[in-house]
């Protein structure tokens, strides 16, 4: 299952949205804000800014010193979050230790919230409510299983990894699909055995080769959400692609997979959120 085909299936609708925003005097804008230059967020930022730059949407960074005192940060992000200009708002995280990671999830306007880092943000996707933002990773995933024709309906989900980022959201979209979902982390009880009930399988623990030949069957559904890098420097996912892929009905590879649709994702999200405040 290959990001690529699915990000490229999904241009065409957002090309069609964006052009109908911009009919209505509407120019969707996304704000990147970073704060110092790690690595994996600079490759984020450069994949997303591609990605916008090929849709004809406005993104813009807003780089922040890596030794931004918190009342600088709260200010800066202050005014970001003001602008009526920004219709999304994408925060790196995590924060530099010496910065209280809570405070922008809190300040964050939840309208704006297009990676749904917000508490309000996630109360909406337990809810099931449409007009809130799960946060792009699970959303990647559902365009993913959307795009090759895999409906969750009735079929048993296990979902390796908890985090509010990717398995409890994901869990939720999951349910109002109408799966069966089963959570498995780092306390469950022979995990292999849980793995290889389920239809869809879900690696999000962020452990590189965690997922082996013993927790998959011939008729697995295997998404990869990992992003690990292994011994030798190269990129890989939560699954040992070389010892599961031979099994398995169909896989997501690392890289290549779901991580080539989450800036989609965004696209979408940044899209929505212009057309709910200028609704």
């Amino acid at each position: 299952m290959k990001g690529s085909e699915v990000s490229a299936s999904m241009k065409e609708a957002l090309q069609a949205e964006h052009a109908a925003l911009r009919a209505k005097g509407i120019e969707p804008k996304l704000a990147i804000v970073r704060v110092g230059a790690r690595g994996d967020d600079l490759a984020y930022e450069r994949g997303a800014l591609k990605r916008f730059e090929g849709l004809g949407i406005a993104a813009q960074v807003y780089e922040l010193p890596e030794d931004i005192d918190q009342r600088a940060f709260d200010s800066e992000f202050g005014k970001i979050n003001a602008d009526p200009a920004v219709h999304g708002i994408l925060l790196f995280r995590p924060l530099p230790k010496h910065l209280d990671g809570d405070a922008p999830r809190r300040a964050i306007d939840p309208r704006k919230d297009v990676d749904g880092m917000s508490p309000l943000s996630a109360a909406k996707v337990f809810a099931g409510e449409d007009d809130g933002f799960a946060p792009c990773t699970p959303g990647a995933v559902m365009e993913m299983l959307e795009h090759f024709k895999i409906d969750p309906k009735g079929k048993n989900v296990t979902i390796v990894g908890r985090s509010m980022v990717v398995g409890r959201p994901l869990a939720m979209l999951m349910l109002a699909k109408h799966a069966t979902v089963t959570i498995c982390h780092t306390r469950t009880v022979d995990m292999p055995s849980v793995c290889r009930r389920a239809d869809i399988l879900v690696a999000a623990a962020g452990k590189a080769g965690m997922i082996g030949a013993d927790c998959v069957t011939d008729r697995s559904i295997v998404v990869d959400v990992g992003i690990n890098v292994d011994a030798e420097g190269k990129l890989c996912g939560d699954v040992d692609f070389a010892a599961v892929e031979p099994i398995v009905s169909m896989i997501s590879p690392v890289p290549g997979g779901v991580g080539a649709v989450t800036t989609s994702v965004l696209a979408k999200n940044v899209l929505k959120a212009a057309r709910l405040q200028t609704h």
